[in-house]
């Protein structure tokens, strides 16, 4: 069998002979066989031959080798004759050579006559000439060339379609109506599937985003392994992200350095925050430093943590102040708090501001706290409202505080819930107060009464107290109490006083002294004292008293009234006099 070198040798000779011999049709198939080569010399008066008999092709490819020969308009004047001869392929190197002239409107005549005729690259380059004046008829052109297989076309379709969903910017080019959402990311992730199957490595890691968004990890990993291997460095990275979450850490960084030394400023971040992880601070350095050199502001941000993680204060402002005159929010937030710390907060101030307004969440809580300290209640507002618009807890429970305070209950209890259910604790406790005031005083328990249900500021308050909220757990506690549930009660009590609260302490020393366990009692009973509770004092005082202690009981008499309130004031200057009486009798 003869190998096809031979038969493409033979089949050279054949038309060779034909060409020789004056056959117009040979003459054109063997120049263009001799361009593609690249023998232009030995090409030319074949094609020229050709053409002379009125060949359309040999016209074209005629054109083809002037322009590479550097005779652009003789090679122009060729096209133009294939191109009315009704060769496509001419019309598009004509329609090419127009718009490198500057010649649009021309430009824009050729390349259409090659489109309709059908050609790929014809189609095509109409679309990007359209999208350079942002014309809507660039879609119809960029499909009809993907649709011919032509991969650029594929891919820059699938941007398109992608981009018409976006509101953050103008698209790159204008489109006429916009689908369904759910149809165009489908048909998007058609598109990109057909270039990326063609080899397109940027399609190939949009694929693999879209797959790795959906949660198809697995198929979203192959995508982007092949556009890691064709080059592309944000595949690399994205690999090195997707086998870290897996648990691979050491594949990870394999890609993550592949892509950084390709200049990804992400993957040297990434590289940078894996060492750091380690303790390899002088190697996280100078990964930091690398993404900084590709252009990323994170870079910057990063090496100012890693500087202010080891108490160089005055590194990590150097750099906080390069990513924040560069841009980037959250080191403006952080260098406004540095400076803050540093008792600085008119320094502090236009940095927060800076970052509020780039949309750091955090920037516009701090400066509603930095205005907060100033007595600027109105200033202080408007931020942490915007900071609670965008989601922040503690920011919400400010704003829901606020209200409160001016007689607003029903947009603070908005507010409260959203942060109570953001995970607010002192939220939680506020809203169930709200909640409490409400219901109506409980009646006197009827015998046989089955126990009623946890009304809904119960739950909150005992959601708070879960989360270690003294107040919220002492209230807990006289819940539970009231429903005679005895042992829970304690428990709450005993978590809020063994967590500093005093009442918490001075209400475990009451169940405790009518159990009849006094002695304890009293232990409760003088911590709350102690911690400034009058009626704990008064509570030791009698206590002392009953026990014949009297002197006891004067010292403590005399810290119930110093302690007050003036109830509790006045019967222990009763008490301390009565038990003087009882000293001096």
């Amino acid at each position: 069998m003869r190998s096809d070198d031979a038969a493409d040798a033979e089949t050279e000779a054949r038309h060779r002979r034909a060409a020789d011999s004056g056959d117009a049709a040979s003459m054109s198939v063997l120049g263009s066989l001799l361009l593609r080569r690249g023998d232009l010399d030995s090409a030319e008066p074949y094609l020229r031959g050709a053409t002379a008999e009125g060949d359309r092709a040999a016209a074209n490819n005629l054109g083809v080798l002037l322009h590479q020969r550097g005779y652009a308009d003789e090679a122009a004047g060729w096209w133009r004759i294939a191109a009315v001869a009704g060769s496509a392929a001419a019309a598009h190197a004509l329609g090419r050579h127009y718009r490198e002239r500057g010649d649009e409107p021309a430009a824009e005549y050729w390349l259409r006559q090659s489109a309709e005729q059908g050609h790929a690259l014809g189609a095509y380059a109409l679309a990007d000439l359209l999208e350079h004046r942002s014309d809507v008829g660039a879609e119809r052109w960029l499909r009809a060339a993907a649709e011919q297989g032509h991969r650029e076309a594929a891919y820059r379709l699938a941007r398109l379609i992608d981009q018409r969903g976006e509101r953050e910017g103008e698209p790159d080019i204008a489109v006429e109506a916009e689908p369904d959402t759910e149809a165009r990311s489908a048909e998007a992730e058609q598109w990109y599937r057909q270039a990326a199957a063609r080899g397109h490595r940027r399609a190939a890691l949009h694929l693999g985003a879209i797959l790795e968004k959906r949660g198809e990890l697995k198929e979203a990993g192959r995508w982007y392994l092949t556009s890691a291997k064709d080059g592309e460095a944000k595949a690399a990275c994205a690999l090195g992200f997707l086998l870290k979450d897996a648990g691979d850490e050491e594949s990870a960084a394999v890609w993550w350095l592949r892509a950084a030394q390709d200049g990804d400023g992400n993957a040297a971040n990434a590289l940078g925050a894996l060492h750091a992880a380690r303790g390899e601070t002088q190697t996280a350095e100078r990964w930091y430093r690398a993404a900084m050199d590709a252009g990323d502001d994170n870079g910057a941000y990063n090496l100012a943590l890693l500087c202010a993680a080891q108490e160089r204060t005055a590194q990590a402002e150097q750099w906080y102040r390069r990513a924040a005159y560069a841009g980037h929010r959250e080191a403006a937030n952080a260098l406004a708090v540095l400076l803050l710390q540093a008792g600085d907060a008119t320094g502090a101030e236009p940095w927060f501001s800076k970052a509020a307004e780039a949309g750091s969440v955090d920037a516009a809580f701090n400066l509603g706290i930095l205005f907060a300290s100033r007595d600027e209640d109105r200033a202080a507002l408007k931020w942490y409202e915007r900071a609670a618009a965008a989601g922040h807890t503690e920011a919400a429970l400010q704003v829901g505080m606020a209200l409160l305070r001016d007689g607003e209950e029903a947009a603070a209890e908005r507010h409260l819930r959203c942060a109570a259910g953001g995970g607010s604790a002192e939220a939680a406790f506020r809203l169930a107060t709200v909640l409490d005031a409400r219901q109506p005083p409980p009646g006197a328990p009827v015998l046989g009464e089955p126990v009623a249900e946890k009304t809904e500021c119960e739950e909150w308050y005992e959601r708070a107290a879960a989360q270690g909220h003294r107040r919220a757990q002492v209230r807990v506690g006289m819940l539970a109490a009231a429903r005679g549930d005895q042992e829970g009660a304690a428990r709450w009590y005993r978590e809020a006083a063994e967590a500093g609260s005093r009442n918490g302490a001075f209400n475990l020393g009451l169940l405790l002294a009518r159990e009849g366990r006094e002695r304890e009692a009293a232990l409760w009973w003088t911590r709350a004292a102690n911690a400034g509770h009058g009626r704990a004092a008064l509570r030791l005082a009698l206590l002392a008293a009953r026990c014949g202690e009297l002197a006891e009981g004067q010292r403590w008499c005399a810290r119930a009234v110093e302690l007050g309130p003036a109830e509790v004031a006045e019967r222990a200057a009763r008490l301390r006099e009565a038990l003087h009486q009882e000293l001096t009798a």
